[in-house]
């Protein structure tokens, strides 16, 4: 079923479908062997989707967003002494890596890139080998920001030919489940995502897949209790409960999404109708006259987004309103060079719905007295 209230064409939080809500509709306790059982079901499946082995990778839940398990990663894989971590950035996501750096105190270089296009190969190529001495290589794979998608398997193969010892870090938070990636031929050793994303499952928690020879050598490194990768793995592998109070409904929620995950078809299937979404949204928002602000070769099909147009009467705080007063709930720009906004077509939407949005598009810019379509 599809979900219910407004439509949410954003990168997060999403829509998810009735049977995921409903799914928390039952009371368990942390220590209930019910919830062990799915904790360890979804684990065991987050594994299954990242195509990785029981035996070289572990998936670690946090509680909170996904930013959490970001910041978690950064800190459990930078020691206490002699860190030095390289952020290759080319939008909002790997630019809050660096932040998250700073407030550890952990030696942080910030290699920034355009935001409209992928992070260049040659570039990184170069700079690591002048500079082969970090501790950490940090990048994101679908940058939300701009909603381009970054050569992450082929900087990966990068990190692991000229930094060895290096740790390879993928924020994978938008696109874990339905682009591709492929884990070892990438040499990924710690990728997060977030429940509410293209698994589609409700807010509450993040996860981690983390090669777990590695984690277990950064014991003790993590400057922060809550947010140890390490103590949370040997809590969850001596007796399958979490350190602290985890987010129980949340968990019932996903074990669903990742059942109706696996009905569509997993990651071909979702991909499929997510591809579908963007389609229907690109070529009625150009029949609209609006134009995006990256090219097709180098996007996503999670997020796109589309520049402002330049017209007198288009104010996007209106814009905004009178979508979200219709039940359309879009997102505003973050790239720092372009007048921009985002749609996204992830989460339990459906061709239909972006029909849907297209019609109340249009129909806001004849109330604001845009013409239709843009000149």
């Amino acid at each position: 079923m599809s979900c219910t209230g407004k439509k949410l064409f954003t990168p997060g939080p999403l829509c998810c479908s009735t049977e995921v809500k409903a799914a928390m509709m039952q009371d368990l306790g942390s220590r209930d062997k019910d919830f062990i059982d799915c904790v360890k079901e979804i684990r065991t499946s987050l594994l299954e989707i990242a195509k990785v082995s029981e035996d070289e990778y572990t998936a670690v839940p946090l509680q909170g967003s996904g930013s959490y398990c970001v910041e978690s990663v950064l800190q459990t894989t930078s020691p206490r002494k002699g860190a030095r971590v390289l952020v290759l950035a080319n939008g909002a996501y790997g630019n809050r890596m660096v932040k998250m750096c700073k407030y550890a105190a952990i030696e942080t270089r910030h290699e920034t890139y355009a935001e409209d296009v992928p992070i260049p190969v040659d570039e990184v190529r170069r700079l690591l080998e002048k500079d082969a001495a970090w501790t950490t290589v940090a990048i994101v794979h679908c940058e939300t920001s701009s909603g381009v998608i970054n050569p992450v398997e082929e900087v990966g193969r990068l990190v692991h030919r000229y930094c060895a010892g290096t740790v390879f870090f993928v924020d994978a938070m938008s696109s874990f489940g339905a682009v591709p990636l492929d884990l070892t031929a990438a040499k990924i050793d710690y990728l997060v995502s977030s429940a509410n994303k293209c698994l589609e499952g409700v807010p509450g928690f993040s996860y981690a897949i983390c090669r777990k020879k590695h984690l277990l050598s950064c014991k003790a490194n993590c400057r922060v209790m809550s947010l140890d990768l390490v103590e949370q793995h040997l809590s969850l592998e001596s007796n399958g409960q979490f350190r602290f109070t985890p987010p129980t409904h949340t968990f019932l929620a996903f074990r669903t999404a990742i059942r109706e995950y696996r009905k569509e078809g997993g990651l071909e299937g979702r991909a499929a109708r997510y591809r579908e979404n963007q389609r229907l949204l690109l070529d009625g928002m150009a029949r609209l006259g609006y134009r995006r602000l990256v090219h097709p070769q180098h996007a996503s099909y999670i997020i796109t987004a589309f520049l402002n147009p330049t017209h007198a009467n288009f104010d996007f705080k209106i814009f905004y309103t009178k979508l979200t007063e219709k039940g359309k709930v879009i997102y505003p720009g973050k790239v720092t060079h372009a007048d921009c906004f985002r749609v996204g077509n992830i989460g339990h939407l459906f061709p239909a719905d972006m029909i849907e949005l297209l019609r109340c598009v249009e129909e806001v810019m004849q109330e604001m007295g845009l013409p239709v379509p843009l000149e």
